[in-house]
């Protein structure tokens, strides 16, 4: 058992401890004790700053620049609150014009309530999660509920606004949220400083969510890389501790109505992405504290499928490579990456053609379709695969800032690229803009020296992680093998949705195994298959995709309708479904006849 060595206080320390040595609650124990959650911070939002849209409405969301600092260098907690909710919002939703959102699903509508926030600490970790729970004032005391929302990616609290949020809220819901161990506590290296509980930056003496030991070098540690505690093996406990604090802050927020429990609480954990492996991991877990689970595009890892890890190094090697194939039209860099390719043996022939044929068929005989290589195009475009291989190479292998094994590290850039000190300004605003992956928010990555000079090099690197034998491959490769998914556990349903152009989760690789060793264990889970549905709902308002790729948020609140009639209602849950739907082509707005939602 290891004292959490991040925080300063030591009240705060003692407390997370006693969370460090809490058991699994079942069904029949009160889940509301403060102990494991300290310090606690509560927060009133009305009128013009609410729970669902910090007041900004639909048109502030859609605004293209953030919520403005009244101070760039000293933002206000509710300052950041506002810009973080803008940028999780325009992260995970396609709210452009004529997308659909607030006219065929979804709402933005205000929704008045309190906000009550924390750190916990699952056992074993040496640093904390955030948990954060929003109770509307309309919060329904007859059919009490909490929905719990892991972020999305690697995103902050409230990475997953967008998913629960506008089903949940109007509804009478609380949500509970957590970052499950990463989001955006990065901390300043040079500076010695992080982030606080309410987002404002503090110093060697502050009660910081995120302080990496040792907490020396220059540049930029981010918590999900450095945090030694490999978050991933850990999302499952994460999201029944987030429903743990929601228990807790209802008895705060109605304290003539305690207890909350899971016996008298309905409890359905959502999530996308990463929050989608996130909630199917929280189902393994012992204990009937949780109803039902609804996890879109989930990044789960079976036996006998291939991990995020092992597709995401061999993308960043082969696919710029093979997109031409395609039809895709070619980055500049693409002969001499070809080229590069050849030379190291990774593909075959002689011309740029043969080569870029040779990286489209190995690609292909790896599991990946044609749809998932077109979609993933734009992954390339935003170098989100060596962004993603060079996290989870220091997440899982437990690295810190200045030990990655392909010599990575992050830091602010400056206009030529090369590594500077963060200003107070830029650091200021990390809380609200940060993704919890680099590049983003003026944090960008800084390869080893001498990869420039060799453009494969750094890649090959981080593709050693997982087919070498090297002690750091074999660390990388064990934190791989923790963050295995077993089969839920039986009597809560579980409903899996996934568009089948996924580019950057392809659903062969993650929901397709998952669903089938699943039923093999007696699990009771349905699936949903989406055609012409990608990753990334914000990316439809790129008109070309918007034209030809239909948004996954419509199918989660739908899952979450059936759900809360199966709960509620006794309705019967909906079955498998292959969803053939309409694209709406260039130029057209979002209509319900597009999305064939299935009956």
């Amino acid at each position: 058992m290891k004292m959490p060595l991040h925080m300063s206080l030591t009240a705060l320390a003692a407390t997370a401890l006693l969370a460090s040595c809490a058991t699994t609650p079942s069904r029949d124990r009160a889940m509301d004790d403060a102990s494991a959650f300290q310090p606690i911070r509560a927060t009133t939002h009305r009128g013009t700053d609410d729970l669902l849209t910090a007041g900004l409405g639909l048109e502030g969301l859609r605004a293209m620049s953030p919520p403005a600092f009244a101070d760039a260098v000293a933002p206000t907690p509710g300052e950041l609150r506002r810009r973080a909710i803008w940028s999780n919002w325009r992260g995970i939703a396609d709210l452009a014009p004529g997308g659909g959102y607030a006219d065929v699903y979804g709402t933005v509508e205000p929704v008045p309530g309190r906000e009550y926030q924390a750190l916990a600490t699952v056992p074993g970790a040496t640093h904390p999660h955030r948990v954060l729970v929003q109770v509307p004032d309309n919060f329904d005391r007859q059919r009490r509920c909490v929905v719990v929302a892991p972020a999305s990616g690697s995103r902050g609290v409230l990475g997953g606004i967008a998913v629960a949020g506008p089903w949940a809220l109007p509804k009478g819901c609380a949500v509970a949220y957590t970052d499950k161990g990463a989001g955006t506590d990065y901390f300043d290296l040079d500076a010695g400083q992080g982030v606080q509980l309410d987002g404002t930056i503090g110093g060697a003496d502050a009660a910081l969510a995120f302080r990496p030991h040792p907490a020396t070098g220059s540049g930029v540690a981010v918590k999900h890389s450095h945090s030694g505690d490999n978050p991933e093996a850990d999302w499952g406990r994460h999201v029944e501790q987030a429903a743990r604090f929601a228990m807790h802050a209802l008895g705060e927020a109605f304290p003539d109505a305690q207890p909350f429990r899971p016996d008298n609480t309905t409890v359905i954990a959502v999530g996308i992405s990463n929050g989608g492996g996130a909630v199917l991991r929280a189902a393994e877990l012992e204990g009937d504290w949780l109803d039902a689970v609804v996890a879109a595009a989930p990044n789960v890892q079976v036996d006998g499928a291939r991990p995020l890890y092992d597709y995401t190094t061999e993308a960043a090697l082969l696919m710029p490579c093979a997109l031409p194939v395609l039809g895709i039209p070619p980055m500049p860099t693409v002969p001499a990456h070809c080229a590069a390719l050849s030379e190291a043996g990774l593909v075959s022939g002689q011309t740029l053609e043969a080569q870029q044929q040779s990286a489209y068929e190995t690609l292909r005989a790896g599991g990946w379709t044609d749809a998932a290589l077109r979609a993933g195009s734009i992954s390339v475009g935003f170098d989100l695969w060596r962004a993603v291989a060079v996290t989870y190479a220091s997440a899982y292998g437990r690295f810190g800032p200045e030990d990655h094994p392909c010599g990575f590290h992050f830091a602010v850039q400056g206009a030529d690229g090369t590594p500077r000190a963060a200003t107070a300004a830029e650091r200021a605003a990390w809380a609200a803009e940060g993704s919890g992956i680099p590049p983003g928010a003026g944090v960008g990555i800084i390869a080893a020296e001498g990869d420039l000079a060799r453009p494969l090099a750094g890649l090959q690197c981080l593709r050693t992680m997982w087919e070498g034998d090297s002690a750091e491959a074999r660390r990388v490769r064990e934190g791989i093998a923790a963050a295995r998914a077993t089969s839920p556990r039986t009597g809560a349903p579980v409903t899996v949705i996934h568009g089948l152009d996924d580019g950057l989760i392809p659903a062969a690789f993650t929901s397709a195994p998952y669903v089938s060793a699943a039923r093999a264990a007696g699990a009771d889970v349905r699936y949903w298959q989406v055609r012409n549905a990608q990753h990334f709902d914000a990316f439809l308002g790129l008109p070309a995709y918007g034209a030809h790729y239909l948004p996954l948020l419509p199918y989660v609140y739908e899952a979450l309708d059936r759900t809360w009639a199966h709960l509620q209602e006794g309705a019967p849950m909906p079955g498998d479904a292959v969803i053939e739907t309409v694209p709406r082509g260039a130029g057209a707005a979002l209509e319900r006849r597009h999305l064939a939602m299935p009956r």
